[in-house]
């Protein structure tokens, strides 16, 4: 799977409302059929950063996202609320979704 990890840092007047100005480029790509998640986060320590994890299929759905009209939609309309370019980290690993963090288990309950 492609695995990706990007770093939004929102104009603070913009910061609050942020979800509600990517929603129709989250929502768009949570439908991808090689979508396999992309979830935001809000950092505890900046408000105005969002972090991103997105995950795709594989190279081709990867392609397929990065060409979808929600996408050049976003290109369009999420930088001018933005205080800078989003930073990212962009990998491609040989599994298909979450593993578990062993080293955090947490034992059967009844």
């Amino acid at each position: 799977m492609i695995f990706i990890t990007a770093k939004f840092r929102v104009l603070p007047e913009h910061a609050d409302r942020w979800p509600e100005i990517a929603d129709e480029f989250t929502r768009g790509t949570r439908g991808e059929p090689g979508c396999l998640w992309f979830d935001w986060s809000r950092s505890i320590d900046d408000p105005t950063e969002y972090v991103l994890v997105e995950a795709f299929r594989d190279g081709e759905a990867g392609a397929a996202h990065v060409q979808s009209e929600h996408f050049r939609k976003a290109q369009q309309t999420l930088p001018s609320h933005l205080a800078e370019t989003p930073r990212i980290v962009n990998t491609t690993i040989p599994q298909d979704g979450w593993s578990l963090l062993g080293e955090m288990a947490v034992p059967e309950r009844s």
